[in-house]
């Protein structure tokens, strides 16, 4: 199970003044909280438009994908409560109006699911979602059931990515997986897992099974994804989507502290949580990252780090001294 801190409870407690101004300016705009202000969405940012995001091709069929997601783990875990549903509904038109599209849930994140399905059907958006779950749990049956009910959950027809979660029984929720993807109640199948301590296992499967995505950790002090993962799925053509790219939250509270440095302006950042999420992109490999947010000025700030430029190798690796990775 995953049991890492909230990347999203260390974002509020430490905020850098140039994050905190930036959010001043946003607030001041159509992305201010309420939901009345917030009914046109027009996401704009330091007195302009939000431009859309970047996407980059899914090795398995071409189809392209916004480089920004929204992750659901705690902070879709809202339950029925109207003013969290209300909240939530705002970051996904924040991440709809910025031109991103991936939405990774499981059944494991509490409410998620449905609360997530229950805002697609609102915002009548299920069209412009690409909604990844998972299945996590042991034997073939109890599979099934879970994924029909992530489907209900979800209000999906058909699930976009479902991938097996950390690799549980894998062997046998893959087999349920192709067979689901042959007959199109899924349209890609992958595996996840959280730890590096795993990286071995899912290399394995990458080379045994070849999915046609891998979900991984990976941040700016989180690298060992760079010497096997990556380059592997690069190899194989198999997509890459990456949980804990602000490194569980431990990485962004610490560089949070210190001031933006101002090599951050070559890059197009602004914030901390920018620098952080280009470093990540800047891996070719990479396909979609999916930070984790319930608040819709973070999802505007994360948007923001899927448009150019992405750092080079110098600029990754002073990216890395900056943090102390």
């Amino acid at each position: 199970m995953q049991r890492v801190p909230s990347s999203e409870a260390m974002r509020q407690s430490f905020e850098p003044t140039s994050r905190r101004s930036f959010l001043q300016r946003a607030l001041m705009m159509p992305l201010a909280l309420s939901a009345a202000s917030l009914s046109s969405v027009q996401v704009e940012a330091q007195d302009k438009p939000l431009p859309r995001m970047e996407t980059r091709k899914i090795p398995a069929t071409g189809e392209s994908l916004p480089v920004v997601g929204c992750g659901t783990w705690r902070t879709f875990d809202v339950g029925d409560d109207p003013e969290g549903q209300a909240r939530l509904a705002e970051v996904l038109k924040v991440l709809f109006a910025a031109g991103g599209s991936a939405i990774d849930s499981s059944p494991m994140y509490g409410s998620s699911e449905a609360v997530a399905g229950a805002l697609l059907t609102r915002l009548d958006a299920h069209g412009k979602a690409f909604v990844a779950t998972k299945v996590w749990t042991q034997g073939r049956d109890a599979g099934i059931a879970q994924m029909e009910q992530s489907m209900r959950r979800l209000q999906q027809p058909r699930i976009d990515l479902m991938q097996v979660h950390n690799l549980v029984d894998w062997r046998t929720q893959l087999a349920t997986l192709r067979d689901w993807k042959a007959r199109g109640r899924v349209r890609y199948i992958g595996v996840t897992h959280y730890t590096s301590s795993a990286f071995d296992e899912v290399a394995s499967v990458m080379r045994s099974e070849k999915p046609d995505f891998v979900q991984i950790n990976y941040a700016a002090d989180d690298r060992d994804a760079e010497q096997r993962i990556l380059p592997l799925a690069h190899d194989l053509g198999i997509g890459v989507v990456i949980n804990q790219p602000f490194g569980g939250g431990g990485l962004l509270s610490r560089v949070s502290k210190t001031p933006l440095p101002a090599w951050a302006a070559d890059i197009g950042c602004t914030t901390w949580a920018q620098i952080l999420l280009k470093f990540v992109l800047a891996q070719p490999a990479v396909t979609v990252v999916i930070p984790g947010t319930g608040r819709p000025e973070y999802m505007a700030d994360n948007v923001r780090a899927g448009i150019g430029p992405y750092p080079d190798k110098a600029m990754c690796k002073r990216i890395v001294e900056a943090v102390g990775g």
